[in-house]
């Protein structure tokens, strides 16, 4: 039904808002069925002006339909037209929620409404599985996770890349990053590419500390911080002393910045990507706190946490979301680097309330995810986008641990998940895999897959499907070691639905270092094993 709404600065001028009469299902519900119809163009008694459209086949009102009179219009309610029969062929298992319209659609068409609007239509058949790119669907309505073909896509990316890709050299350690974390979830061993990762990202290697992007670059913190974790990944204890780890702890030093924050590079911005980075190389490569000679914040007394935290804060906006730095606008990345770097800092039962209002930023970021798409946009009134899978689906698991209980009473932490895991997973294996002999993952049906895509969905999906707790610490220097996962759902878990296929499980991916689980803890102790240095 419709009903008007007043626009605050014009109150004689009605902004028409549509109510979808819909049955609202829960996302976890497993007793729900959804046909399958045919295209509406393929039924005897659909409309002769059919395109497609998820509109069409649960009609509503439409702007023309609306009275021009604004005084009748507050009194007038409409009910739906019932909606065109269609043909059953196949009965799947897929909640109303991911198959109609929004509840609310606003009839005030802009350029951004057109294009949400679009996205839902693109998204429609690969939700209500109506699409004839896959050849599978289970009882749920989802297919299978394409393995082998984004396998053979993220080995691809490892081989000599077209001409093209040479405006993107100052990129070149991310892209080993997004290919192997990508085959480490998809279960590939990843350490037949530890010789040639070693070769290729030693001349990245700055004297004074850090990686650059390219040949003759300088370091940069989000390209050091993507080299380091590339080495971890193919393991062995020459992946890991190719590090000069000495030189990395005195370029963080000089990145040290009074107000708390780092620098991305010398000379570079300062804002909370830095924060994560840097947080990161400290805590995984076990460099000392202590400031060396040079920093510009040694003559505050600082140390390379001091007053990080309290950065972390100011970077918090009004809406509730991340900032890239404080009084800019709120992230869905930024939001992840935030509390990343406060699960670093410390237990994130208490690091997390200290620096952040967590409900504001929970309320924010449960508004980026969206119905029907089930996936998350990264800023406000912006589109679904695969990659926030991670950036935002990976902010669950660390709100979860805070929310688990304080350090000391070790609450039993809540059964319920924050966001809709369900809603993620038909996303991504709906809507985000290329089926194209190209394999790999993308942004939204209709875009091309690529390397940042494929990683950050198979990030996303393996969050989705593993549920993280905190473990007690065995001492205080080890506190981020206390990460511990399970496979979710769970038989025991109440309102058990598990709508994919067990071997469409991906392995288990750090929620804090972004790498597969173990690997933070090994390169830690082997860290610690070696000469202390400072």
């Amino acid at each position: 039904m419709t009903y008007p709404v007043k626009r605050s600065q014009r109150p004689k001028q009605l902004h028409k808002v549509r109510f979808m009469s819909r049955a609202m299902a829960s996302p976890s519900s497993s007793q729900h069925t959804s046909p399958r119809p045919r295209s509406p163009t393929e039924t005897a008694e659909s409309s002769s002006d059919n395109t497609g459209n998820i509109s069409q086949i649960q009609p509503g009102i439409s702007p023309n339909e609306l009275p021009s009179d604004a005084e009748s219009a507050e009194e007038e309610i409409w009910q739906d037209e019932p909606a065109s029969p269609v043909t059953m062929t196949t009965t799947y298992q897929i909640p109303t929620l991911f198959t109609q319209e929004p509840p609310i659609h606003d009839l005030l068409a802009t350029e951004t409404s057109e294009k949400q609007d679009e996205v839902v239509e693109t998204c429609a058949p690969f939700l209500s599985a109506q699409s004839d790119e896959f050849s599978y669907y289970n009882e749920h309505g989802v297919p299978h996770l394409l393995r082998e073909k984004h396998i053979n896509f993220c080995h691809k990316q490892l081989n000599p890349l077209p001409a093209p890709f040479t405006r993107a050299d100052a990129a070149r350690p991310w892209f080993f990053y997004w290919t192997l974390t990508a085959l480490s979830a998809l279960g590939e061993d990843v350490s037949q590419y530890r010789e040639r990762l070693i070769s290729t990202v030693a001349p990245l290697q700055n004297s004074t500390g850090g990686f650059g992007g390219g040949h003759g670059q300088m370091s940069h913190l989000a390209t050091t911080y993507a080299t380091v974790l590339s080495l971890t990944m193919v393991g062995g204890k020459d992946a890991i002393n190719a590090i000069d780890r000495k030189a990395m702890w005195q370029w963080l030093s000089r990145l040290k910045q009074s107000d708390g924050g780092f620098q991305m590079s010398i000379g570079g911005e300062v804002d909370v990507r830095g924060a994560y980075c840097a947080a990161m190389l400290v805590k995984l490569l076990r460099l000392p706190l202590h400031l060396a000679d040079g920093s510009p914040a040694k003559a505050e007394n600082f140390d390379l946490f001091t007053g990080l935290g309290e950065y972390v804060s100011r970077c918090q906006t009004y809406e509730g979301g991340i900032a890239s730095r404080p009084d800019t606008e709120a992230h869905g990345a930024y939001a992840f680097c935030a509390l990343a770097c406060l699960c670093i800092l410390g237990d994130p039962r208490e690091t997390l309330p200290k620096y952040l209002d967590v409900p504001t930023l929970i309320s924010w970021l449960s508004s980026r995810q969206y119905a029907p798409e089930g996936g998350f946009a990264g800023r406000t009134n912006k589109l679904v986008d695969g990659c926030y899978s991670h950036w935002i689906g990976g902010c669950w698991p660390l709100l979860d641990a805070c929310l688990a209980g304080s350090a000391e009473n070790h609450e039993a932490p809540h059964n319920d998940s924050l966001y809709s895991r369900e809603a993620l997973t038909r996303y991504i294996l709906c809507c985000g895999q290329d089926t194209t002999k190209r394999g790999g993952l993308r942004d939204k049906p209709g875009m091309f897959s690529d390397g940042y895509h494929t990683c950050y969905l198979l990030v996303g999906l393996s969050s989705a499907q593993h549920k993280w707790s905190l473990q007690a610490p065995t001492d205080d220097s080890m506190t981020s070691l206390g990460w511990a996962s399970e496979t979710y759902p769970r038989k025991q878990d109440d309102g058990y639905a598990q709508i994919f296929d067990e071997e469409d499980r991906v392995k288990s991916i750090h929620p804090v270092y972004v790498i597969p689980e173990g690997i933070p803890e090994r390169v830690m102790q082997y860290c610690d094993s070696q000469e202390a240095f400072s």
